[in-house]
């Protein structure tokens, strides 16, 4: 007996909207069930343009500790069958757990089943796979049009694998297969390293579409495979082919994946895409002697202390800045307008904007801070784990500016040209100071300070 699950969900925060469950014992539907669902949070517009599905339509529906029972009733006894069945099926478990109950049930993914008994498809999704088995969906992206394609996708399944040779393969505890993407062959598992480096997600078009790194990149591969968030099922269920480059050490690992990143702007990659900044963060020093901190448009500024991608950015920075070191937002140019700052009221602030602390202490406060987003030393190079015991992977900043990564032999006697000579040039940027400063901190050993070579400084620049 299978129970053949389709749930629509709010998006990001994933509650459920809607449920439908058709009961089929291999033959024919016996039993169905069909409910929107309350999710007690909002529903974004872009699920509504998605689904159909709106605040409005829910607003009366039960909420899912209402229906639970329904749902486990329905589904005792039975293998849970769902497009994507992991996505479905933990979020139906998650709801259950918040409610202090277990649900277990066995499981079935027609889309890996699809993978194995209709081979050579470019798509699996279940358009994709309706569209060549000419299955019509009559309600695309609700609960119960879904379900019903996808019962009957289930029973041509069935037919298909006469012997079940397949369908016991999967329910097979012991079989793994399950978990990998269906267009990986699982081959390429088996070749990735256990070593740091970065990797590569890329689709059957060859097109990278995702960029990682990791300190076991295996460990770390087979890890989004058991990732049930939308994002990770819809990323791996793109996946076809994964690539790697070993790098040795971690710091380098991270330097590589944020300019891999910002060059090939990978779909699934978000955080770090953004290619140029254009806020500057600046010091100065008003007619009391005031120091304060502010920001403008890069253009507009000769030495930025760091670069942002947009005001926002720069202004959560500049609170956290505020916080730590309690400053003073009147004078970090976060509260304008006003004679002295709400923090002062609340205690975070110790009373520079109503003359309640002298100057000279609150400027040595600001230049703790500045000095916290400042290299201790302009010149320098970082001496890292090589991908081999013979060499040194190498991180390399001059005039506070960072300039790349390399490898350098170990029994090398090396000068800064060399160093310059086996780096790869990469470019500065506000992702790669927070990546430096955040290791500064703690690896003050791999640091090798250059400010006592002789050489010209202006050709590197």
């Amino acid at each position: 007996m299978y129970s053949i699950v389709d749930i629509e969900t709010t998006g990001h925060s994933n509650r459920i909207t809607e449920i439908s469950i058709f009961v089929f014992d291999g033959e024919k539907v016996i039993d169905e069930y069909t409910t929107l669902v309350n999710p007690e949070c909002v529903i974004p517009p872009f699920i509504t343009n998605l689904t159909g599905i709106t605040n409005a339509m829910v607003g009366n529906a039960p909420k899912f500790y209402e229906i639970a029972k329904k749902v486990a009733e329905i589904t005792k006894d039975t293998i849970f069958v769902a497009h994507n069945v992991n996505f479905d099926y933990n979020i139906i478990h998650k709801e259950f757990k918040d409610l202090g109950f277990d649900f277990k049930r066995k499981k079935l993914c027609t889309v890996r089943l699809s993978r194995k008994l209709i081979p050579g498809l470019k798509s699996y999704s279940l358009g994709a796979l309706c569209t060549s088995q000419n299955i019509i969906i009559k309600d695309r992206h609700r609960a119960k049009g879904d379900a019903e394609a996808t019962t009957i996708l289930f029973e041509k399944l069935l037919i298909l694998d006469e012997d079940q040779i397949v369908f016991n393969s999967f329910l097979n505890p012991s079989s793994r297969q399950s978990t990998l993407p269906p267009l990986l062959p699982k081959e390429i598992i088996g070749n990735l390293s256990i070593k740091t480096g970065v990797y590569y997600f890329k689709n059957s078009k060859d097109e990278i579409i995702y960029v990682g790194k990791a300190n076991n990149i295996k460990q770390r591969v087979l890890s989004h495979f058991y990732d049930k968030a939308k994002k990770e099922v819809t990323m791996c269920l793109e996946t076809s082919n994964i690539t790697f480059v070993e790098t040795g050490s971690e710091l380098v690992a991270l330097l590589m994946e944020s300019s891999e990143i910002k060059k090939i702007y990978p779909k699934f990659n978000r955080s770090q895409r953004r290619a140029s900044e254009s806020i500057g963060l600046f010091n100065y020093e008003d007619r009391d002697g005031v120091v304060h901190l502010a920001y403008n448009r890069l253009k507009l500024i000769a030495k930025p202390l760091m670069k942002f991608y947009n005001e926002t950015e720069c202004r959560n920075f500049l609170e956290k800045l505020c916080e730590e070191f309690e400053l003073c937002p009147k004078y970090c140019h976060l509260q304008s307008n006003v004679s002295s700052c709400f923090h002062y009221q609340i205690k975070q602030c110790k009373g520079i904007c109503r003359n309640e602390e002298d100057v000279i202490t609150y400027n040595q406060r600001v230049q703790q801070a500045i000095n916290s987003v400042k290299f201790n030393t302009e010149n320098f190079v970082i001496k890292e784990t090589g991908r081999t015991n013979k060499e040194h992977s190498i991180v390399l900043v001059l005039n506070g500016i960072y300039k790349g990564f390399g490898y350098i032999s170990k029994s090398k006697e090396t000068t800064v040209n060399d160093y310059f000579d086996n780096i790869t040039t990469q470019k500065d940027n506000n992702d790669v100071k927070r990546i430096l400063n955040s290791y500064l901190k703690n690896n003050i050993e791999t640091i090798e300070k250059l400010d006592d070579y002789i050489y010209e400084l202006n050709s590197f620049s």
